[in-house]
């Protein structure tokens, strides 16, 4: 069962207002979705820099280890360039189907290019699809940017049919001193500096990239918010430090 939250209650945002892009909390989603609309055009280059090229093989065995299977339908939310739907496309077969929302109209179009499936307008926290609608959910990379964990996965459990489950990647804090100093220095310097090949706008949407990353909610606060809504066996994973899957599941 979803948690009733009334409109007066706080919201689980991903991390603080960065005063260095937006003022405010009410300023964050135009932010981001301008963001996005600008830089698009520069994402999937810039990823594949900041992930060495291990993107491809890394998002399909993520899938894979989260449960997706042949002939199940995918709803892929913020799917940016399609890279995670690309992904799904190939496990879920001819028999299955890929379905990809975002809120940057110049993400769509830039996915568009990439992969041949159904593309939705619209945020995470009102997904316009009807409810126990798709088998599986992923999100590639984007839980940084929603406005509200619990509005968003609130809706992931509603569109999701009884014991289906999602996988949420992103960007995790090393533990170690050295490794996180390290992706400081990869992720707030040497990637900004390369994003800047393709102008200011890639060079800011990099810059912001850390920002959320460094300022992101405990591991512990997401696997809540998962709870909260009604989500069975939330759970942290992954095989790569920097990396982390959250995976749950609407219970059946």
């Amino acid at each position: 069962m979803t948690t009733d939250r009334g409109s007066d209650q706080p919201k689980v945002a991903p991390h603080p207002p960065l005063q260095q892009f937006y003022q405010g909390e009410d300023q964050r989603r135009g932010f981001v979705r301008g963001m996005f609309d600008r830089g698009s055009r520069h994402y999937t280059w810039i990823n594949n820099v900041m992930s060495l090229g291990s993107g491809v093989w890394y998002r399909r065995d993520a899938l894979r280890r989260a449960g997706l299977q042949p002939g199940m339908l995918v709803l892929d939310v913020c799917v940016g360039t399609g890279q995670v739907a690309r992904a799904a496309q190939r496990i879920v077969g001819g028999n299955g189907g890929v379905v990809a929302l975002d809120a940057s109209l110049g993400m769509l179009v830039e996915a568009r290019q990439q992969v041949t499936v159904p593309l939705i307008q619209g945020y995470v926290e009102d997904i316009p699809v009807r409810s126990d609608y798709s088998d599986f959910i992923t999100m590639g990379y984007a839980l940084r940017h929603v406005s509200d964990f619990e509005s968003a996965f609130a809706e992931f459990f509603r569109v999701l049919r009884p014991g289906g489950p999602l996988v949420l990647i992103e960007f995790a804090k090393p533990r170690s001193l050295p490794r996180y100093f390290m992706l400081r220095m990869y992720l707030n310097h040497l990637v900004p500096t390369i994003a800047r090949v393709g102008g200011s706008d890639a060079a800011t949407m990099m810059r912001y990239f850390w920002e959320t990353i460094e300022h992101c909610v405990p591991p512990e606060t997401i696997l809540d918010a998962l709870r909260a809504v009604g989500f069975d066996e939330p759970r942290k994973g992954g095989q790569i430090d920097l990396l982390a899957e959250y995976t749950a599941r609407k219970p059946g």
